[in-house]
């Protein structure tokens, strides 16, 4: 058994000695977004902190932490927080927390994140549901020796983000009147902001919104047949494309501004 292997079954075993609750789907929270967790009916919750061997997030509007519960009679564990590749972790446990929630029993995943609006139609404040990513600029998280207990060595990725899902949330959306967009997702390694010429080459490229998460996650879960829908919420343009300087507290100011609706949603695609 690899290294990668032990760490992640240890990780697994560790969060069962603490309850024995069975999720069916997983949800991932990102800046500013964490709040959602307060509609669930929680039954255990463990601190990233308590799990030997399991990456810490490191940045404000991370809380750190499993909540596991009900939302609407979906058994779910929430991740009130994700680490990140620019906090210096390699990009294995970057996605380690992805192959736990896996291994815990989710076959769904839910991923949020704030992220730069690079196509002109969006608005501050918006949120898009992700058809598709470009996760070249950042390492893939299957490099290594494959665990063959997750999935195949050369999993395909034609289509990352689940459409049944998609067209789930899509109708939500459309009966709750929110507005949601669909597009593309480029991750960059952050943490620095992009300059306005590389935003415009990933315009050219295709992606609508960037930020410094999710794709990564979204293969690693993907090599495990997990079924995903992805969820931006805009929480300001990109370099370039508006007037103010970026900075990390507007950021999650404008998460939390855009929670209602994102709350809305999120609650009834669940």
């Amino acid at each position: 058994m690899s290294g990668a292997s032990e760490k992640l079954l240890y990780c697994v075993e560790q969060i069962r000695n603490k309850t024995d609750f069975i999720p069916e789907t997983a949800l991932v929270l990102g800046s500013g977004l964490g709040g959602f967790a307060k509609y669930a009916h929680v039954a255990a919750t463990v601190s990233y902190d308590e799990i030997k061997g399991f990456p810490i997030s490191t940045v404000s509007g991370h809380q750190g932490q499993f909540v596991f519960g009900a939302i609407g009679g979906v058994p779910l564990v929430i991740m009130q927080g994700r680490v990140h590749y620019y906090e210096g972790y390699p990009m294995q446990d970057v996605v380690l927390p992805i192959r736990v929630m896996r291994m815990l029993g989710a076959e769904r995943l839910i991923l949020t994140n704030a992220g730069g609006g690079i196509n002109p139609a969006f608005q501050q404040g918006g949120l898009m549901l992700l058809r598709g990513h470009i996760s070249s600029l950042v390492p893939s998280p299957l490099i290594g020796e494959n665990i063959d207990l997750l999935g195949a060595r050369f999993p395909d990725m034609t289509e990352v983000y689940d459409r049944a899902l998609r067209e789930h949330a899509l109708q939500k959306a459309k009966e709750l009147e929110i507005p949601l967009h669909e597009g593309v997702y480029l991750q960059t390694t952050g943490p620095n902001y992009e300059t306005p010429e590389e935003i415009r080459m990933y315009g050219a490229w295709g992606a609508d919104v960037v930020g410094m998460s999710t794709a990564c996650e979204a293969m690693a879960a993907k090599h495990m047949g997990m079924k995903i829908c992805g969820i931006s919420c805009i929480t300001n343009m990109a370099a370039g494309l508006g007037e103010k300087v970026l900075r990390h507290e507007d950021v999650k100011e404008a998460a939390a501004k855009a929670e209602a609706d994102f709350s809305k949603l999120l609650l009834g695609i669940l």
